[in-house]
């Protein structure tokens, strides 16, 4: 019935990265009905089974009437009769191609023919590649990092003891803030938790009181180190493959609503690169080989490059065309001086604004974050506005799209659907209209990043290169690149990144290469 595939699978990434750890390369046309379900039918549940039972109405064996519920005696599949087996797996490949069948009709009644064929599919095969490569990992970085950090934790606890005059809990919530509003008497206005009415002590409570007192410059710093510690540096070594001395990460596609590409087992996109202390992470992230170093590609401020293509404002796309800082441009704009007038707070400010505008952020919202009363949040939105009027019709029109169908879409057709943008609860409404107008600018640079990978992934193949390609990101993709093919891959993959996406607004990307991660970005 679908002569052009040649592959139907559920979840078939899973599949093709068994046989690739056992030397076998599928290719041909892939048809994933998982990845179907997900733009087709986003309001179902995922999983096989349960698409059997809502579009076919089937109800397949499931794997627990072979081998039992989870636990110490559950079964493997070797224990279970030859002949049972058998028809479980037939009957699982059935079932997948009739779901491809009933699937097809949905994508081009959804209008997502393109995103699911020419973006999630060919990526597949993409991210089993660099799941099988992974990226090798100087534990002995790590060891040294976290022995750094724990002293840091040691003098930093050490410190705040002394500035709070006594011994206090630093896990403790209750004590921090006592010590820090009743005791220092930091915020006479401080709020409470509704819950356990406690005084809050989150991080952007604390970084608005930080000029006050060193004290919560020194808790800040303690959190920091902690985490480090903690989340990336302690656990990180324990996620090497031995065999291969590499970590290798996992890819889900069907998860994040823009489209998002997500990491885990470990998840690479969240190690922090704002601090100094969290970069040196990033130097644990090593080149494969002698012959190779590592080589990080970055779009430029992608997301307001996109936000300016979506909304055509002229300002905007003329600061972009003539490579100018837009940060520095907003500031000029919006506080009324030129270039030479621009201090480093006004462009602070302004790229706070820039980035805030795009996620529909409110007047209070950008004052809580620039620590100013909510009437100057107010003002500079509105000087926003009125230098960048074709954003404020850009987020209307977006808006009032969603209002009328329900869903908003990308540049390449894919829908988030926001089933509470007229809602009558002006909580539930307003984060769906923040949804509809960030989700086109998101959505749109996922779009973009895996046509990239896919363009990509091809070349290198189809060339027989020796570069690999090892992470994605958010907007930067790494690769393993090899000491002789610097001069021909660079420019291929550079071009494949900025043309995979067709846009008036030209797209950037930055480039770096060195031993390790930290020295690439």
């Amino acid at each position: 019935n679908n002569p052009g595939i040649e592959i139907v699978g559920h979840n078939l990434k899973f599949d093709l990265a068994v046989l690739r750890w056992h030397g076998i390369l599928v290719e041909g046309p892939l048809f994933d009905t998982m990845l179907a379900a997900w733009l087709a039918v986003p309001e179902l549940r995922r999983s096989m089974d349960y698409l059997a039972q809502a579009l076919l109405g089937y109800s397949p064996v499931t794997i627990e009437s072979l081998i039992g519920e989870k636990g110490e005696d559950q079964l493997s599949l070797m224990d279970v009769p030859i002949e049972k087996v058998v028809e479980y797996a037939a009957e699982d490949a059935d079932i997948t191609l009739q779901l491809a069948d009933a699937l097809l009709p949905r994508i081009k009644e959804m209008n997502q023919e393109r995103v699911f064929s020419e973006i999630e599919c060919p990526l597949i095969p993409v991210l089993v590649e660099m799941e099988y490569q992974g990226i090798r990992m100087d534990v002995q970085q790590l060891t040294r990092l976290s022995a750094h950090l724990r002293n840091e934790i040691e003098t930093s606890a050490s410190r705040i003891h002394e500035l709070a005059g006594e011994h206090v809990d630093l896990n403790s919530s209750r004590q921090l803030g006592i010590i820090l509003f009743d005791k220092l008497k930091l915020d006479p206005n401080a709020k409470r938790t509704a819950k356990t009415g406690q005084y809050q002590t989150t991080e952007t409570v604390l970084r608005r009181l930080a000029p006050k007192h060193e004290i919560v410059e020194q808790i800040l710093y303690y959190r920091m180190c902690t985490k480090l510690n903690s989340v990336y540096v302690s656990q990180l070594p324990g996620t090497v493959y031995t065999p291969t001395g590499r970590v290798h990460t996992h890819y889900e596609q069907a998860v994040i609503a823009t489209g998002r590409i997500q990491s885990y087992g470990p998840n690479l996109q969240t190690i922090p690169v704002r601090t100094e202390l969290g970069q040196q992470i990033r130097k644990a992230f090593v080149a494969g080989s002698d012959n190779h170093r590592l080589m990080a590609a970055d779009y430029s401020q992608i997301e307001l490059r996109i936000a300016a293509e979506l909304s055509k404002d002229e300002g905007m796309m003329a600061t972009f065309r003539n490579h100018e800082d837009i940060h520095t441009a907003t500031a000029m704009k919006i506080y009324d001086v030129d270039f030479e007038g621009v201090t480093a707070e006004m462009r602070r400010r302004a790229k706070t604004v820039n980035f805030g505008i795009i996620y529909g952020i409110s007047a209070f919202g950008l004052a809580e974050r620039l620590n100013i009363p909510r009437s100057q949040g107010q003002v500079l939105i509105e000087q926003y506005f009125a230098k960048y009027p074709g954003t404020q019709k850009y987020m209307d029109e977006t808006v009032e799209f969603a209002r009328e169908h329900g869903y908003v879409e990308t540049m390449t057709g894919r829908r988030r659907y926001l089933r509470d943008i007229n809602s009558r609860n002006a909580t539930q409404r307003r984060s769906e209209e923040r949804n509809a107008i960030n989700s086109r600018i998101q959505g749109s640079a996922a779009d973009l990043i895996k046509l990239a990978m896919n363009r990509i992934h091809d070349l290198l193949k189809k060339n027989d290169f020796k570069t690999r390609m090892l992470l994605q990101v958010h907007d930067e993709l790494v690769f393993d690149l090899h000491n002789n093919e610097e001069s021909i891959v660079l420019p291929l993959i550079e071009e494949a990144m900025g043309t995979a996406l067709p846009m008036e607004v030209p797209i950037e990307v930055e480039v770096g290469i060195g031993q390790n991660w930290l020295e690439a970005h």
